[in-house]
């Protein structure tokens, strides 16, 4: 027994000297947005100042009740208060009194901005300037041991330095104040390594450059160990020792049979380095890194282990509503899925450098990350610009995911500062600049489309536009990327870009009466996602323009071979890695019915290729009229999955209408004072004006139907120039309006079972400059509850943002979003707009629901005007025609902030259509309305 209590003691004595040569981290704050700790606070000016209180951190004081909300461009307004409080902060802490003789620093990992500490009433150091960045200060000789201490920290929202202030504070952003990252302790020995700089290279090649806090007399070694994620440890232990008073070790070496990191396989390895003297580990550091080079090839590309790379991503802003830059891990694998859901490889972290915890998520999910020293359009000085450099470097420099530096942003550089990103960046990554042509990369902001004298795809240089298709409300971002996306692939030299931005980021003003959002007008409305990361329309065409896997066009019909050509668009990965999938689809009296399904083998294609794959459909087409391919990536998740028509518009619409024929009767008419006629049968009565040809009134069994005002016209000048009606021998209604331009002739047909036909005259017309062409009908948008429909969905469509919307059947309820507005209520899909393929549609109202059936192919459906936006700027709302229901042949595309559609491609022009030959065959608006209850 003796014995075992003896080996226990030792065991136990071992492991605790073991463990104790770790850094020891321990949390003074709470360790993010979600886990706070409560501190002392006094604001000295703005709401909730001048008197002690209490306040959660990390966080910003504005959305904690204090101090004064800011947007960046306040400061060019007089009449709007410039907030320039500071926030005073009090925490007691008790420090163990073992832990004297040792060193303890106090680690701030984000102060907004200029931060003073005091530790029991002596300054720990000098005062700090920056919002974004890690330091620290050495607070060993302040301490208390075994007693309470007394930490006091000053935070100064604007900084004492004016080059900081125009870098962080005058910017395109909301400004906030605080220390809304963690505070924390590290415990260390008295010699201790305080960087460990990696360069691991992806053929398993290493080197290390490890910096001590102090030389020393004695000679030191350092042993590096490499170890998988499961704990098993990788090669040999490998070695190398110091000179005395050395206080920087460099040590190199290499690992076989190393995975490479890159997003679509983040291998991590666990390196652990130790500092020994003599054959005693005095410190050891772990740090997680990945096996990846990096090579910038000018005239040619951006190489990530030997592999030329194209960056798929978007520019994100830190941002939660009701908790401004302070964030939680929710927060961060939210947005990290999010743009994987995309099919983003990348991510630029925007305008200040990223909390750590993000990046070490970028590398074990699998982002490219360009990470970004702050500088919105101003730079930092030559003495506060270099310390910043080091500090962001120090803290990110391991990060495989990290393969970009950006020198600020837009004009915010300093070009005497360059060099210290080499100085201090073991690995010499890149650095680029975000909207000029410097270091061999052309990174132009916002071009048009034809943008290229010389440059892009018409230049000479690695091209990567790291802000493109400025978002607003519902413009840009997914609308116009396709065109921009095949030209750009044309081109060897393209490098990838960024959408700007991920984010609309509107701010829970907690100042305001109720619960406020606020995006400062339309200077934060930028994203793809709402501000709690509502998915909006461009989601989805985002996520199909960039699947890594894209179906060949092919046309789908019941005598389709099967044969599908995939290319493959990985950078690294096989499609033997993904799976797939198809199911057929019939739609039945408004349902769906699957009436065949199956796998499909996966091609062995490597990236770049394109092969075909066969669909062993088994003649299920005969029955099916819609198709459905999805593939999956090796992780299980969707890539895409696109939808076909198997049968065209007037096949589905003669089923429909052959299962709505269920009575037969007698077609009564009448007029009325010689302007009307009306006709009945089947319990529907319509009545026409017989002076401008538009439905006047609807009635069924159970009452009016308000739908009327139509057809009208729209997107040319046509003004009615006869109209007449009679019954045909089979006993139908017809009636008949006749036009001086498109459409020329519109027939009605009130059939004895009570189904009302409608069939205008295809285009013939020379158009030009078009917007939208075809029909419009009224119907009160608020008596109108919901819609059932066949067609592309659910989102509605631009013409210029077709992709992302699939044909099936879909439902959605009404609702009013403004999309980059409405934050109080934003519900998604949006309701009103243009909808895509119309097949049928039923509404669901609050009379009598009724149903449209479409025999016309590629027609469009518009459902109501959709409310203009507050702060309208660029491209972002297009026109749309009078009425509130239309049936269209062509629709407008939508622009961006900056830009008005002309300038975003062949996809977003307007229509154009020249006259049509002799005997040529045109597609007529064909439609059935079925009022019957």
């Amino acid at each position: 027994m003796y014995q075992i209590v003896l080996l226990f003691l030792f065991v136990l004595f071992s492991l605790t000297h073991s463990f104790s040569q770790e850094t020891e981290i321990v949390y003074l704050s709470g360790t993010d947005a979600t886990n706070t700790k409560e501190w002392d606070f006094y604001c000295t000016d703005g709401r909730n100042s001048k008197k002690w209180s209490k306040i959660q951190v990390p966080s910003n004081w504005e959305l904690q009740g204090f101090g004064t909300y800011n947007y960046g461009h306040d400061w060019y307004y007089k009449t709007r208060k410039l907030g320039k409080e500071h926030g005073l902060y009090r925490h007691s802490f008790e420090i163990p009194s073992d832990w004297k003789g040792k060193v303890i620093n106090i680690v701030f990992d984000g102060s907004m901005t200029d931060t003073k500490v005091k530790v029991n009433g002596t300054q720990a150091g000098e005062m700090h300037q920056g919002g974004s960045y890690r330091f620290k200060y050495d607070i060993s000789k302040l301490l208390k041991y075994g007693k309470q201490n007394l930490l006091e920290v000053d935070v100064a929202k604007h900084s004492a330095n004016q080059s900081i202030n125009g870098a962080e504070r005058q910017a395109d952003y909301w400004i906030f104040g605080g220390i809304f990252r963690p505070v924390f302790l590290e415990i260390l020995p008295v010699v201790h390594m305080n960087r460990t700089s990696i360069n691991a290279k992806a053929e398993g090649d290493f080197n290390t450059i490890i910096s001590l806090n102090k030389s020393s007399k004695s000679n030191y070694s350092v042993a590096i160990d490499l170890y998988d994620l499961s704990g098993k440890k990788i090669g040999e232990t490998i070695r190398e020792r110091s000179k005395k008073g050395a206080k920087h070790i460099s040590i190199s070496g290499k690992f076989k049979n190393i995975k490479s990191w890159n997003p679509e396989h983040p291998n991590l390895y666990d390196m652990k380095i130790s500092l020994l003297k003599g054959d005693k580990i005095i410190h050891q550091v772990t740090e997680r890194i990945g096996f990846r080079t990096i090579d910038l090839r000018k005239h040619d590309g951006i190489y990530v282990n030997g592999k030329k790379v194209i960056f798929k991503g978007a520019s994100r802003h830190s941002f939660w509503p009701e908790t401004g830059r302070a964030l939680s891990e929710e927060n961060y694998l939210t947005d990290i899925r999010l743009m994987k859901e995309m099919n983003m490889n990348a991510v630029r972290q925007t305008s200040y450098v990223s909390n750590k915890r993000f990046l070490q998520l970028c590398d074990s999910l699998g982002l490219f990350v360009l990470a970004e020293l702050s500088g919105w359009q101003d730079a930092y000085d030559t003495i506060i610009g270099p310390k910043l450099i080091k500090e962001m470097i120090i803290k990110d420099e391991n990060h495989p995911s990290i393969v970009i530096w950006n020198h600020g942003n837009e004009d915010g550089w300093n070009f005497a500062n360059e060099k210290y990103f080499n100085k201090y960046d073991i690995q010499k990554r890149p650095v680029l600049y975000p909207i000029i042509f410097r270091n061999g990369i052309d990174a132009k902001h916002y071009p048009h489309f034809n943008f290229g004298i010389g440059r892009f795809v018409n230049g000479n240089d690695v091209f990567l536009s790291t802000e493109i298709l400025h978002g607003l409300y519902d413009g840009g971002l997914g609308a116009g990327l396709d065109s921009y996306w095949r030209y750009y692939k044309s081109s060897p030299l393209f490098a990838g870009c960024f959408l700007w931005a991920l984010i609309d980021e509107a701010v829970l003003r907690v100042d305001k009466k109720g619960v406020v959002y606020d995006s400062d007008g339309n200077h934060a409305s930028d994203g793809i996602v709402g501000p709690h990361r509502e998915k909006e329309g461009s989601f989805y065409t985002i996520k199909e323009i960039w699947s890594p896997v894209q179906v060949m066009p092919v046309s789908i019909n019941q005598l389709w071979d099967g044969k599908l050509f995939l290319k493959n668009e990985y950078i690294y990965s096989n499609l033997s890695e993904c799976s797939f999938s198809w199911k057929a689809i019939k739609t039945n009296k408004y349902t769906e019915e699957v009436v065949g399904s199956g796998k499909v083998k996966s091609p062995n294609v490597s990236p770049g290729e394109t092969a075909m794959v066969q669909v062993d459909h088994q003649g299920v087409l005969k029955e099916a009229d819609l198709f459905f391919f999805t593939a999956i990536d090796s992780q299980g998740k969707e890539l895409y999955t696109w939808s076909w028509p198997v049968k065209q518009t007037w096949e589905i619409a003669d089923r429909l209408i052959g299962q709505l024929n269920d009575a037969s009767g007698e077609v009564k008419t009448f007029q009325n004072e010689g302007k009307e006629v009306s006709a009945s049968a089947n319990g529907i009565t319509i009545t026409f004006s017989t002076e401008d040809g538009v439905i006047k009134n609807v009635k069924n069994q159970n009452g009016d139907i308000s739908f009327s005002g139509g057809p009208i016209p729209v997107g040319v000048e046509s003004k009615v120039t006869g109209t007449n009606w009679i019954i045909d021998p089979e006993g139908n209604f017809i009636f008949t309006t006749s036009y001086s331009k498109y459409p020329h002739q519109v027939s009605w047909k009130l059939r004895k079972d009570g189904l009302l036909a409608m069939e205008a005259s295809p285009l013939h017309d020379e158009l030009k400059d078009i917007d939208f062409i075809g029909l419009s009908f009224n119907y009160p948008e608020e008596k109108c509850q919901s819609i059932k429909w066949m067609g592309r969905g659910p989102y509605r469509v631009w013409k210029n943002r077709i992709k992302g919307s699939n044909i099936g059947v879909w439902e959605k309820s009404y609702n009013n979003t403004i999309t980059g507005e409405s934050f109080n209520n934003l519900i998604y899909p949006e309701f009103k707009g243009y909808h895509g393929n119309l097949y049928w549609v039923t509404m669901e109202t609050s009379e009598s629901p009724f149903t449209i059936i479409s025999g016309t192919p590629n027609l469009y459906f518009r459902l109501f005007t959709p409310d203009k936006p507050q702060h309208v700027k660029g491209g972002t709302y297009p026109s749309f025609p009078e009425g509130d229901i239309s049936f269209l042949y062509d629709i407008p595309a939508i622009g961006t902030k900056f830009k008005s559609p002309d300038m975003l491609g062949p996809d977003s022009q307007k229509g154009m259509r020249y006259y049509s030959i002799h005997g040529e065959t045109n597609y007529p608006i064909k439609l059935w309305f079925d009022f019957r209850p």
